[in-house]
């Protein structure tokens, strides 16, 4: 099941980032921009999930949310850059899941999303052996297979190429610092140092040129990857 997002933001900037973010992790996304029949919108859609900014013209994400919740009980993730006390306190009292504030964290984002839609839609059988795959510009990384897969061709991994992947998809669109990918495999008892970090994403290039993947990993110098 691809799992539908609607995205209500009236910054086009962030709507469009948001959309290609979401994309690329393979879910179905709808934009609302016309915020004068919130609701109806959002019923004809039928989303799995809603990102929901507070200050939009002429109406509240509040109240929107209000709104959501005299139907459906469907996780709401207010996105804003509304971050007192009080906005945080309305989100919980009027039904929100999640109260992030901008500039958000990709990977933040994208763990909380999977954490609300896994716990409001449970899969079972094969949809649950699946469950772990994720996607990004048309490739799909299987922690569960080790297996990187692109236009119907499969390459095997290694443990440390499995999760120097899986650090990099969970951060997809964004920077994941040298560091960063080092202290996730030492978390992992896994420990990797500088120069064996650089072969393991020399090999990982390797396996993805072979599927016709090239340029997938982006190096940023004196910063890190970037899928």
């Amino acid at each position: 099941m691809r799992e539908k997002i609607l995205i209500i933001e009236d910054d086009p900037a962030i709507r469009n980032q948001l959309k290609t973010l979401l994309e690329g992790n393979g879910y179905l996304v709808e934009i609302l921009s016309d915020f004068t029949s919130a609701a109806e919108q959002i019923k004809s859609f039928s989303p799995h999930l809603v990102l929901l900014d507070i200050g939009l013209p002429g109406i509240s994400g509040f109240d929107i949310c209000s709104q959501i919740r005299a139907f459906s009980d469907m996780p709401v993730v207010f996105v804003t850059s509304s971050n007192t006390d009080m906005d945080e306190l309305n989100s919980i009292m009027l039904g929100g899941d999640a109260f992030i504030t901008k500039p958000y964290n990709t990977a933040i984002l994208l763990a909380k999303i999977a954490s609300l839609l896994k716990k409001a839609y449970p899969i079972s059988g094969e949809e649950a052996k699946d469950g772990m795959k994720l996607t990004w510009r048309g490739a799909s990384l299987h922690p569960e297979k080790s297996t990187i897969e692109y236009n119907g061709q499969e390459a095997e991994l290694t443990k440390n190429e499995v999760k120097i992947l899986y650090c990099l998809f969970q951060h997809a669109g964004a920077i994941c610092s040298r560091n960063d990918l080092i202290d996730y495999l030492w978390d992992s008892q896994l420990y990797i140092d500088d120069n064996a970090l650089s072969v393991n994403v020399n090999r990982i290039r390797e396996k993805l040129a072979s599927l016709g993947l090239e340029d997938f990993i982006k190096t940023k110098y004196r910063q890190g990857y970037l899928i």
